[in-house]
């Protein structure tokens, strides 16, 4: 164990995070820059997030040739270290009967392409050196039944998946590959559903064993994780960050079951 770190550090490695100006996204782009990597941002948003200006590529994780603009950018000489899947976005809430296929497919792409295409791409950079660590960004929704969220459901456990086939296929010639399983994060995304009403915030936290919402950088600090040398030998793994959703079994609200 001597060569493990005494502190997680991500300095002098190289750093792409999609869905990266606001978030979860933002939060893994900016603690992961306090850890010493140089980290480019990618988003479809027109402006680049504040301290990102010089380091951020607007690109549709949708596009094969946008995805490849990306990773060429944040590879330093060739070489990329890190490269985190966090693009996403929500689906509709409404019942499967109402749903429309063409944001149904959307939903799909966004989640479940475009990790395939950024995972492929910093793939071929990683495995010529025989290093680096992939973290995808899945979803407790992956993990059970989430009545209305078949397409958001359905894209975070294809990626989920998908984490374990590339980790079981790239895991002896040194590249990891893991997955984080956020519960409900206090994200613009995830407040914007809730103002609208699609979501309620006070079932949300009486289901959730700590009674509260994550924070994105919960969710940051556990992808420095799993991206450092502490997790050498952590690959293929599905790691929920929910504050215990996943392992409430029980029924109603936790206070009272």
């Amino acid at each position: 164990m001597s060569d493990v770190p005494s502190h997680i550090s991500l300095a002098g490695k190289t750093a792409l995070v999609t869905g990266g100006a606001s978030g979860i996204g933002l939060a893994v782009a900016a603690y992961f820059r306090q850890l010493g990597a140089s980290v480019l941002v990618a988003d479809l948003a027109d402006t680049a997030p504040a301290g990102f200006e010089s380091a951020y590529e607007r690109g549709d994780v949708c596009s094969e040739s946008d995805v490849i603009r990306m990773v060429e950018r944040a590879a330093h000489e060739g070489r990329l270290d890190i490269a985190v899947c966090c693009a996403g976005i929500a689906d509709q809430l409404v019942p499967t009967v109402e749903q429309d296929i063409e944001t149904w497919q959307r939903v799909l792409d966004v989640s479940l392409r475009g990790t395939y295409l950024v995972c492929r791409e910093a793939g071929q950079r990683m495995l010529p050196r025989a290093s680096g660590a992939l973290v995808t960004i899945a979803s407790v929704t992956a993990l059970g039944g989430f009545p209305r969220r078949n397409a958001y459901g359905a894209s975070k456990a294809g990626v989920a998946h998908m984490t374990k086939s590339l980790a079981c296929e790239w895991g002896g010639s040194g590249v990891r590959v893991n997955c984080i399983a956020p519960g409900y994060i206090a994200t613009p995304m995830v407040e914007q559903v809730l103002e609208r009403g699609r979501l309620d915030g006070r079932r949300i936290t009486e289901r959730t064993p700590m009674r509260r919402l994550g924070q994105p950088a919960e969710i940051a600090s556990a992808a420095a994780f799993l991206a450092s040398d502490w997790a050498s030998f952590v690959t293929g793994a599905v790691l929920p960050v929910d504050g215990g959703w996943s392992a409430f079994g029980g029924s109603g609200d936790v206070a009272t079951s």
